[in-house]
């Protein structure tokens, strides 16, 4: 049976206070990282060795630190093991380290894409007072009910059980206090209500950032969408559905089911790793999968892609 291993890339909400300390031991990783920091325009090092959670949470820093610290991880991997995976995603802000991954546009252009996206994000997120909140557990359909009684919208659709609902603070009050029966509803620590209209006032910069990249090329991997879960093979389209992703909502669930029907054999998630292996378990039961936290990880990485995990 062929092997099809993906390779997943976290989005917003991922990272925590120091997680970058341990890859930064790595040889060459503070100079790769100075260099994203200047693409960016943010000190990533301090970012994500020395500043506090509530530091970090700010739009413009998380987003360009997550990123930063997908790819950093990503190169640690031998060319013929990148080579050997069968296709990437990224979930949200992550879909544009799966592009790097995936050969669309340069780690540099990435970063500077990134850094326009968050500082975009967070202009947006200042304009209204809004946030997001994950629905756990629930029917589907009464979730959505209970989502759009509240006068919010449905941002993420995460698969295995998950609908993250985002606007305006008191729906997301309402909807905390008239949870849906049998689902939990947990405030999420991002700034503003991300993948909906309240973000279409970032979608200008956004496209000029995206029209300053003047190299880009078509996927060398297969490249999943958050916008539906199909496969681009254009790298012109890729970059056409990460303008309009940032107020359309993120169907990670679409992306399992993808994979899934891919005949998928495993997943590695990259640093800030954790949340995507934790849906996969859920909805992509009995999958191996790994969550590359720190260096430390990278022999499980290799194993799997070796196809010697246990």
């Amino acid at each position: 049976m062929d092997r099809v291993i993906v390779a997943a890339f976290p989005g917003q909400g991922s990272q925590t206070p120091g997680f970058l300390a341990p890859w930064l031991e790595i040889d060459g990783a503070r100079e790769r990282l100075d260099r994203y920091s200047e693409a960016a325009g943010v000190d990533l090092v301090a970012a994500g060795t020395e500043w506090d959670a509530e530091a970090i949470r700010d739009t413009k820093i998380a987003q360009p630190l997550i990123v930063a610290a997908s790819l950093l991880s990503w190169w640690q991997l031998t060319e013929a093991e990148r080579a050997s995976f069968s296709g990437v995603a990224g979930h949200s802000v992550g879909e544009i380290a799966a592009l790097v991954a995936a050969g669309v546009i340069s780690d540099d252009d990435g970063m500077r894409l990134v850094g326009a996206r968050g500082r975009a994000m967070a202009d947006a997120a200042a304009l209204a007072d809004t946030g997001m909140s994950a629905v756990v557990g629930g029917k589907e359909d009464q979730v959505l009910d209970a989502i759009g009684s509240a006068d919010l919208s449905p941002a993420n659709y995460n698969g295995a059980g998950q609908i993250v609902a985002a606007g305006a603070r008191d729906g997301l009050t309402a909807l905390g206090e008239n949870a849906p029966r049998g689902a939990r509803v947990i405030p999420l620590q991002v700034a503003g209500a991300f993948h909906t209209s309240y973000m279409a006032p970032a979608a200008d910069a956004l496209q000029t950032a995206v029209a300053a990249i003047s190299s880009v090329a078509d996927p060398v991997l297969r490249l999943w969408t958050n916008s539906d879960g199909s496969q681009t093979t254009r790298g012109a389209h890729a970059l056409e559905l990460i303008v309009r992703q940032v107020q359309n909502p993120v169907r990670w669930d679409l992306c399992m089911t993808a994979f899934a029907d891919a005949g998928l054999t495993g997943l590695v998630e990259f640093t800030p790793a954790g949340a995507l292996v934790g849906l996969a378990k859920r909805g992509l039961r009995g999958t191996p999968a790994v969550a590359l936290k720190t260096p430390d990880d990278l022999a499980a990485a290799r194993d799997l892609l070796a196809g010697t995990d246990n």
